[in-house]
């Protein structure tokens, strides 16, 4: 009797924790809307003051000043600020919950090289820490695994959805490589110094990594495929079907990092973190390769290092003439959701606002193939915004309404339920 009870009980609490846990994601857009009034942050370095814009069907029909027809449901946006969805690119964001629950971590494979492993898969719709994006106005990520040299397959997904199928805007869009580094810091478990000390198997690692590139190459040019799934999945490369996301930060791993995957065929690469890359502007500008930089919000990683490296180093790579975005490179997944005061940083480093947004919409889309997403412009996705005020900046990032695909999406978050608990507490007193 006593075990019957017990068991009652842990299923009546296992699905209250489901039904807590349980988001609902919006219904599609059944009506047009018009919001008007607002001050339009094109997301492409431009401006609409008392802007109007009308969507339908998830898509952007008209966008201008109030001269437009308003259709629909009209939303009085006046005063406030009207923004694309800010994007993440390059995060395990619904791979992994708590860093120190082992069962809620699923960003990494066993494996160095595993370029098969699609993290769509594993994309859990349902995380919490996905949910708390929202209300900063990030509607959108890639979804890309950790760990060892090729980490696996990344896919894009909006962060409003019963699961992945519904969460996919793009699948396996680029295979991600972590390339080696001169230096590494010493294992004291293995009695070496501590500290950072030279990485002796520097070129042999390099080795291991070209010689991968190359049989990939080979392989697909076979008339008989054998099974071997990993080297299947690297064909995109070749053909420019996937881009290769390049993780380097030193000048020199930047330089073999990206020569190399070249002469191995790769036809598209980005370039993430690139600490050093303002020392080789010229190069990647040579190359195209766009850059996703690190957040803003960081310290040096040199004692010969400005002290403010980390705050201007995307405007010293802008100022080059290069693409770049802004990526949350070295902070847990929930750190993400700084994602727009890293940009709102900047302009205390003297980079115009407009051009800062750029780098967590309008450029980001750019760089990860997202034709339909990171502007406010006809045609493409009503996936947007409205803010009580500056979005960059903390004190103005007040979000009264978002949307993704046209779709009202919440806004409610367990973070907002327990603000909302803790208030009334405070307000008692």
């Amino acid at each position: 009797m006593n075990t019957l009870r017990h068991l009652l009980i842990v299923l009546t609490a296992m699905i209250g924790f489901s039904v807590a846990a349980q988001q609902t994601p919006a219904p599609a857009q059944k009506g047009a809307i018009t919001i008007s009034g607002a001050t339009a942050h094109i997301g492409n370095g431009n401006t609409i003051e008392n802007a109007t814009i009308v969507f339908e069907n998830g898509i952007i029909t008209a966008i201008g000043t109030s001269v437009i027809t308003p259709k629909g449901t009209i939303i009085n946006a006046a005063g406030k600020h009207l923004y694309p969805g800010f994007i993440a690119p390059a995060k395990s964001l619904g791979l992994i919950e708590v860093n120190a629950v082992r069962a809620s971590n699923d960003q990494d494979e066993i494996g160095d090289m595993i370029p098969h492993i699609r993290s769509i898969i594993a994309y859990n719709a349902e995380s919490k820490v996905v949910e708390s994006m929202r209300p900063n106005g990030i509607l959108i990520g890639q979804i890309t695994p950790q760990g060892g040299t090729i980490s696996g397959t990344s896919s894009i997904v909006q962060f409003d959805a019963w699961n992945w199928e519904d969460a996919a805007i793009k699948t396996d869009d680029g295979i991600h490589l972590h390339w080696p580094s001169t230096f590494r810091r010493g294992r004291w478990w293995a009695a070496e110094p501590r500290g950072y000390q030279p990485n002796k198997k520097y070129t042999e690692d390099v080795q291991q990594i070209t010689s991968y590139l190359k049989e990939s190459k080979a392989f697909g040019t076979g008339n008989e495929q054998p099974a071997n799934e990993s080297m299947k999945a690297m064909q995109g490369l070749f053909d420019g079907m996937k881009k290769l996301y390049l993780y380097a930060d030193g000048e020199k791993e930047i330089i073999d990092a990206i020569t190399l995957s070249m002469e191995a065929g790769i036809k598209e690469i980005v370039l993430i973190g690139g600490y050093q890359a303002y020392k080789i502007i010229p190069f990647l500008k040579q190359h195209n390769i766009p850059v996703l930089v690190q957040e803003t919000h960081a310290l040096p990683k040199s004692e010969d290092d400005d002290y403010d490296l980390a705050y201007k180093l995307p405007k010293l790579l802008v100022d080059g003439g290069l693409m770049v975005a802004i990526q949350n490179s070295s902070m847990s997944n929930f750190q993400t959701r700084n994602l727009p005061f890293y940009a709102g940083q900047l302009v205390g480093q003297g980079m115009d606002k407009e051009i800062a947004l750029q780098l967590i919409s309008g450029n980001t889309a750019k760089i990860l193939g997202l034709d339909q997403y990171g502007t406010l412009e006809t045609g493409k996705s009503a996936t947007l915004f409205i803010s009580e005020g500056d979005a960059l900046d903390m004190m103005g990032n007040t979000l009264t309404r978002a949307f993704i695909d046209g779709r009202d999406i919440s806004l409610q978050t367990h973070q907002t339920k327990l603000w909302k608990r803790y208030m009334d507490k405070y307000n008692q007193k």
